[in-house]
This record gives structure tokens, C-alpha cells and sequence, in this order.
């Protein structure tokens, strides 16, 4: 399958381990990634609080580049899923705004263009709708088989509904959950998996960022959880990044690893751990390691 492949910008700068991944994960999906280099940032919904026209002219610019390469896009990064949405949705509610949009993409002989079977996908929803589970399945070459791992969506993933379409994918909240278990892992229930991270506010208000990020946290570790995953790096960077501060916030030890979503498929595709960037992190990853090594073995 092709795919204009949008990494986002966080992926290529602070977790260059999620890039990674996804490059060495991408062949062994049968997934032929055009990458957008030069696409450019998807404003995070902060550059829409100031400037709509800019965000919905900057995004309408990565739609176009998209478009030039014949394939649909596919981002991995729920925030870029989220602020994507919401531009694509204001441009093709309204032919006359488009138009005037596309004005502004007109030196560079770009335009973007409603309708047809084009669309966005963060990469979570493309393993269910279009690669499919039961091709996943036939990938897994180490099960995750003993493996908890606790989901954490990224609250731009999943609201609004309506935004997101799941009038047509009413299940895209249970995703991750199927994934997990798709690749042989136990998904964990645990309270914090559907609520924001914390991390729009952590410049504004970081008590509050980090007490967020240290109770889902502590959550997923009181469900005996071994490790989260995530399917979007902003969220990465406040549950593993930012970690060390959340425990002193939520006055407890934390350190449980958060693992990036290609990053776990790469380990039931039987990838090197280091190959993947799980040396990286800030939280260890070792025991994860350990586990999956020793579930091997056995």
C-alpha cells in the first residue's frame, strides 16, 4: 500500500526513535511511505487560536503535497490527526474558503482538492481499516504473549467524535486495545487511557500538566501494567520526557516505560530493541526488553 507518509514534526526532532521505527516498521507492513519532507508543521491547534487562515493555509499546503504523490497520507502522531481534522474539515465545508485558501498555494503551483477517496490516518487507524488485523496478525513473529501494556490514545484522537469520523468508525476508541492483543499482548483497563496527557498546558500550567501525566501514570502502574503505548509523541514527551518531575507531583515512584506504537509492533515483528530506539527514552526500557526476550525464550 502507499502511503504520502507525514511524520510530524515532534517525531523528526525530540523522539527521533518514533521515526525510526516506523521506517524499519513500515516495509514489514507492506506499506511503500512517500515521506512529505517538505510539508511543514500542523500548528498543534496553538497557531489556530491566533491565525486560522495560516493553520488552514499551512496544513491545506501538506494536504496538496499529499495529493501530488497519487495516495492518501498517513501521520503518526495524534495531535497532527487532531488539528489536521479540524482544518480539513473547514476547508471542505465551504468551496468559497477553500478557494480563497488555495489562493495562497498558488506560487508554488500547489492546490488542494476536496472529495474522492483521499483522507488522513494516524497510523493506528490505518493498521485496523485498511492493512487490517488479521494481516497484522500474520506479521507477528514474537508474540508480546505475558506482555501488559497499558493504551494511552492522546485526547486529539479521540474527540470530537464528530470531527473524527466515527460516524462511519464508531470504534476507533478500542484500537489500541485491538492491536495489543493483535501482536499477543495483554491491553490493561485502567482509568487515565482516554484523557489528555497534560501536555497542552505545560507551559501555562505545569503543576497541572505533570499531576495529569503522574495520575495516569500511577494508574496504569496500580493496574500492574509493564509498560503504555501511545500513538502520539507529544503524549510521549510528557509521560516519559517529563516523568522524573510527574512523580515528585504525584509524590510516589513512577518509572514505567511508554513506548511509542511502532515501537511495540516492532517488537512482535521480532526487531532489535536498540534498532527500534528503546535506548532512548528517559524511563528505561530494560524491563520490557527483559520480558519480551525471556516470552521469546520460552
Amino acid at each position: 500500500m502507499k502511503v504520502a507518509y507525514w511524520p510530524g514534526c515532534v517525531s523528526r526532532g525530540f523522539t527521533p526513535e518514533l521515526h525510526g521505527s516506523m521506517a524499519l516498521v513500515g516495509p514489514r507492513l507492506d506499506l511503500e511511505m512517500v515521506e512529505l519532507n517538505r510539508a511543514n508543521c500542523c500548528g498543534a491547534g496553538v497557531i489556530a487560536e491566533h491565525n486560522q487562515e495560516l493553520v488552514d493555509t499551512l496544513n491545506a499546503r501538506t494536504f496538496a503535497l499529499a495529493q501530488q504523490t497519487g495516495a492518501s497520507m498517513m501521520n503518526i502522531c495524534s495531535t497532527c490527526q487532531g488539528a489536521q481534522s479540524e482544518c480539513q474539515q473547514r476547508l471542505d465545508a465551504d468551496d468559497a474558503y477553500r478557494e480563497h485558501i488555495n489562493t495562497h498555494l498558488e506560487p508554488e503551483g500547489l492546490r488542494y482538492e476536496k472529495g474522492g477517496d483521499w483522507s488522513n490516518k494516524n497510523l493506528l487507524w490505518l493498521l485496523v481499516e485498511e492493512i487490517g488485523l488479521d494481516k497484522l496478525r500474520e506479521r507477528v513473529v514474537r508474540p508480546l504473549d505475558g506482555l501488559r501494556v497499558a493504551p494511552f490514545y492522546g485526547c486529539y484522537i479521540v474527540r470530537p467524535t464528530g470531527r473524527l469520523g466515527y460516524d462511519r468508525f464508531p470504534h476507533r476508541d478500542k484500537y489500541l486495545e485491538h492491536v495489543i492483543e493483535t501482536v499477543g499482548g495483554t491491553a490493561v483497563e485502567y482509568a487515565g487511557s482516554h484523557k489528555c496527557c497534560g501536555f497542552p498546558v505545560i507551559t501555562m500550567a505545569k503543576a497541572t500538566s505533570l499531576r495529569q501525566a503522574g495520575r495516569h501514570l500511577a494508574d496504569a502502574i496500580d493496574a500492574d501494567a509493564d509498560c503504555l503505548v501511545t500513538p502520539c509523541p507529544l503524549c510521549h514527551l510528557n509521560l516519559d520526557l517529563q516523568q522524573p518531575d510527574a512523580a515528585k507531583y504525584v509524590e510516589r515512584d513512577l518509572n514505567i516505560p511508554v513506548l511509542h506504537l511502532p515501537q511495540m509492533l516492532g517488537l512482535a515483528f521480532g526487531l532489535d530493541p536498540k534498532e527500534l530506539g528503546m535506548d532512548k527514552h528517559v524511563v528505561k526500557t530494560r524491563d520490557v526488553q527483559r520480558k519480551v526476550a525471556e516470552l521469546a525464550a520460552a
